[in-house]
């Protein structure tokens, strides 16, 4: 069963950080492109980073540019989001998502393949 599974969220005071995973189970992730999205209520989702699976290159959106770092493991077949000096701006579920071909990054979700269930992020004091 092909599957992504968010984990990380939490709530988090202003300035704070938090780390989401994005484990990935029945299939490599080794072919993929993985992206980061997030959806706040009434808003539309929205890409905030990308990491693809040639070079390593990756996508940062300016609203997270400098605070957040993607990364990725092989070995254990995840994906992460380091997310810094986090702000009320950020509060939004969080999504992980792949795509194959994985030597591009996109932000248009409509290109993802797999998606994850989603963990929330709560910025707030």
């Amino acid at each position: 069963q092909v599957q992504l599974v968010e984990s990380g969220g939490g709530l988090v005071q202003p300035g704070g950080s938090l780390r989401l995973s994005c484990a990935a189970s029945g299939f490599t992730l080794d072919y993929y492109a993985v992206g980061w999205f997030r959806q706040a209520p009434g808003k539309e989702r929205e890409g905030v980073s990308c990491i693809s699976n040639s070079d390593g290159s990756t996508y940062y959106a300016s609203s997270v540019k400098g605070r957040f770092t993607i990364s990725r493991d092989y070995a254990k077949n995840m994906v992460y989001l380091q997310m810094d000096s986090l702000k009320p701006g950020d509060t939004a579920a969080y999504y992980c998502a792949a795509r194959r071909p994985g030597d591009v990054c996109y932000v248009n979700s409509d290109l993802y393949d797999y998606w994850g269930q989603g963990t929330q992020v709560t910025v707030s004091s």
